[in-house]
């Protein structure tokens, strides 16, 4: 479950803040509570008390005051509830019903759910029903199974408290973009060991290490924003993967040497940086394969190779 503190940071840091705060009514939230009638004020506070509380079925009653203070037309609370349903916190993550309350609160003059609207970069009309009517949001579901280990699972429950927020952020941006969060994260330990102010002596930069060119094609701005950075590189991966067909060592080795210079060697090419590269993370991810999206991009001129060169070995060894 991610506590309060790792939440708080995940909203600030995906609106473009450095670093979040202990948990507190700082002053202009108070002010922000101030512009509210009294009614909608106290649903915001209580709310705001339940989230410090670091309990599931607390989050989940914030939720629900804060489905009140919206229908009560309160941009604050659509805002609240949005980054709710974005993290997924008391209430199932939802990632339309968060562009919608991002919405509406932006209607409004909301800033903050402005800039938020902008990194889900999702338009909808679906709104969650306690909005529409008097009803209680929908529970989270129950998150106390085991997921499938990996590597990367050790290794994550290894990084000191500061680097945790990153985790946190990475699963929900890798889950907005279909990709398996252990993968953009056994990348991120391979590129930076979770440092933000990491740079390269190719000018790669920040926790995904992107190198200018990649950080301009996928519309990154500043990448040593944590939020943009991470988007960034899921972004490409998720391009590499369609690009090679859900083969994972093939994109990992793209994302450090280059598409172009994996189709050139037809495989992973044979740079001692980039064979070490693709060990780690594989050693950290543990799967082959990943499921793609094909409609992003055609595939590479080398999966039809690769493709018949298995058939061939298939065939002699039958």
């Amino acid at each position: 479950m991610m506590n309060t503190k790792g939440y708080i940071t995940s909203i600030l840091l995906a609106v473009g803040c450095a670093s979040a705060p202990a948990w507190a009514f700082t002053s202009s939230q108070l002010e922000t509570f101030d512009n509210e009638p009294p009614l909608v004020r106290g649903m915001l506070e209580r709310a705001s008390l339940l989230l410090d509380e670091d309990e599931e079925e607390a989050a989940w009653k914030a939720a629900d005051l804060y489905c009140q203070a919206s229908r009560y037309g309160s941009a604050e609370g659509a805002y609240r509830l949005g980054m709710l349903y974005a993290v997924g916190r008391g209430v199932a993550a939802n990632r339309d019903y968060a562009a919608n309350l991002f919405g509406i609160a932006s209607a409004h003059g909301h800033a903050e759910a402005q800039k938020m609207l902008e990194t889900v970069a999702l338009t909808t009309q679906q709104a969650p029903a306690c909005v529409l009517s008097e009803v209680s949001p929908e529970k989270s579901p129950d998150t106390t199974a085991p997921r499938q280990s990996a590597a990367i699972d050790a290794y994550i429950a290894t990084l000191p408290k500061h680097k945790r927020w990153v985790v946190e952020l990475a699963d929900k941006i890798a889950s907005w973009h279909q990709v398996d969060s252990k993968l953009v994260l056994s990348i991120i330990t391979a590129e930076s060991n979770f440092t933000i102010a990491a740079q390269s002596n190719k000018d790669a930069q920040g926790l995904m290490q992107l190198i200018p060119a990649t950080a301009e094609r996928f519309n990154v701005k500043n990448a040593y924003n944590a939020s943009q950075n991470i988007k960034g590189g899921v972004k490409y991966l998720r391009w590499l993967l369609s690009y090679f067909r859900g083969d994972v060592a093939l994109a990992v080795a793209a994302y450090n040497a280059g598409e172009r210079t994996v189709d050139r060697y037809h495989g992973i090419p044979p740079y001692k940086e980039t064979k070490a590269y693709v060990k780690k993370v594989m050693g950290l991810y543990q799967s082959p394969y990943h499921v793609f999206d094909a409609s992003i991009t055609a595939p590479s001129p080398i999966i039809s190779t690769l493709k018949t060169q298995s058939k061939a070995k298939k065939a002699r060894v039958l």
